[in-house]
């Protein structure tokens, strides 16, 4: 079990790194070991949504359909636009972690400094993107009735346009309020937030409204010569459509509404399958933890450049460490935005 060879004159490390395998500090191997674990544990997450979304991908939410908010463009259908600007200002945050790195390597505390500040800037657009992102998932926008079967049924027009439930619901009196402790007796438990429109509201516009229709959460796909007539690109997302039932299908399955779902939370999801809306706020809010965390980190290490800290060490290597984990945040987000968003 040697380790060394001994000589008259020194003893020296066989594996040639000294106390250093392979080059690398112990600070940079411990990172190293915590990316790899990391990596393996957001490995099994995504393989447990590969797996449902394949036994559901039937009836799986089109993520075009799902995310399609812009900031201050209120109404405009614009899908998955802002994602991308969220992935392209994570990766820009990658590209000023790199070059703040090379600063480091050239001991020029200044740009240092400057490159560590934009990838805070940007790491921290990021996590502010993806809490507004939430706040739009769990709101909603359209809103559904799930059935008495847990389907979920949404309302489109004669020309298969999404349709809210404002637009058509009748309000009718008598309908009661959300039971809190503060209403009801003191055993009582508090009761979930009320919906905007109830079940007899929903049915009752409907019905006032011929020309509405039911899109179930059915997916259903182009062939290859539905998409040559519509001069479709193959493989798309665009060539995924939603069910549309008959006016008198429709009707029955109004008629079977059990509760209104608006947005989504980890009971209820308006925009399909409920494990949809459960991995979503699981592996995204894993993630975002983590964009978060190198955010405070980054800070951190950015007072320490500002104070001279690494200056007078004559050594920037906890810039490397923390650009190392950066780098490891953002190419998980790579995964996280193909399996989400994308595929």
């Amino acid at each position: 079990m040697g380790a060394t060879v001994t000589t008259a004159n020194n003893t020296e490390n066989t594996w040639g790194g000294g106390n250093e395998p392979m080059g690398a500090s112990y600070g940079k191997l411990m990172m190293w070991f915590f990316i790899v674990s990391d990596a393996l544990t957001f490995s099994g997450f995504l393989a447990a949504y590969g797996f449902s979304r394949f036994k559901f991908i039937d009836n799986w939410p089109i993520a075009d359909e799902v995310f399609t908010h812009f900031p201050f463009m209120h109404g405009v259908e614009a899908p998955m636009y802002y994602v991308a600007l969220m992935t392209f200002i994570l990766i820009f945050s990658s590209v000023t972690m790199v070059l703040a790195v090379d600063a480091g390597h050239q001991m020029k505390q200044k740009k240092v400094a400057f490159y560590m500040f934009l990838t805070i800037i940007g790491g921290l657009i990021f996590v502010g993107s993806q809490a507004w992102e939430w706040k739009n998932f769990i709101k909603g926008e359209y809103g559904a009735v799930e059935t008495k079967g847990g389907s979920i049924i949404q309302f489109v027009n004669n020309e298969g346009e999404r349709v809210k439930l404002e637009d058509f619901a009748i309000h009718l009196p008598g309908q009661r309020e959300a039971l809190t402790g503060s209403k009801g007796k003191w055993f009582m438990k508090d009761e979930e937030t009320l919906s905007t429109y109830s079940v007899a509201e929903v049915q009752a516009g409907f019905k006032a409204h011929p020309e509405l229709l039911v899109r179930t959460e059915k997916i259903y796909r182009d062939t290859k010569e539905d998409q040559a007539n519509k001069k479709l690109q193959p493989g798309l997302n665009h060539n995924k459509h939603r069910e549309i039932l008959t006016r008198a299908e429709s009707e029955v399955m109004v008629g079977n509404g059990h509760l209104v779902v608006e947005g989504a939370n980890l009971k209820h999801n308006e925009y399909g399958s409920k494990l949809f809306a459960d991995f979503f706020f699981f592996i995204t809010g894993f993630h975002g933890f983590h964009v978060f965390s190198g955010v405070v980190i980054n800070f951190i290490i950015f007072l320490n450049i500002v104070l001279g800290t690494y200056e007078k060490r004559k050594s920037y290597e906890m810039v490397e460490k923390v650009g190392l984990y950066w780098h490891f945040v953002d190419l998980v987000w790579v995964f996280v935005f193909t399996f989400f968003y994308l595929v």
